[in-house]
């Protein structure tokens, strides 16, 4: 599953990340690596973007970017 297909409240372990550039460096810089237990807290009313917590603390993903990283 990718973690835009996460449901609201749940949590999972990312298992790989399949971005580059600039958004990858930026997610790794937060701490978001394989292995990180990230949970999501909502999603905004228009469907995008959404938060999710990790490593205390809350950042907004677009879906097009949560659709490329895997969780289990």
């Amino acid at each position: 599953m990718n973690l835009s297909e996460l449901p609201i409240g749940a949590t999972a372990r990312i298992s790989k990340i399949n971005l580059s550039g600039n958004i990858q460096q930026r997610l790794l810089d937060f701490g978001m690596v394989e292995h990180t237990s990230v949970t999501h807290l909502q999603t905004a009313t228009g469907g995008d973007p959404s938060s999710y917590f990790i490593r205390g603390t809350v950042i907004a993903l677009r879906k097009k970017d949560a659709k490329n990283i895997e969780v289990n």
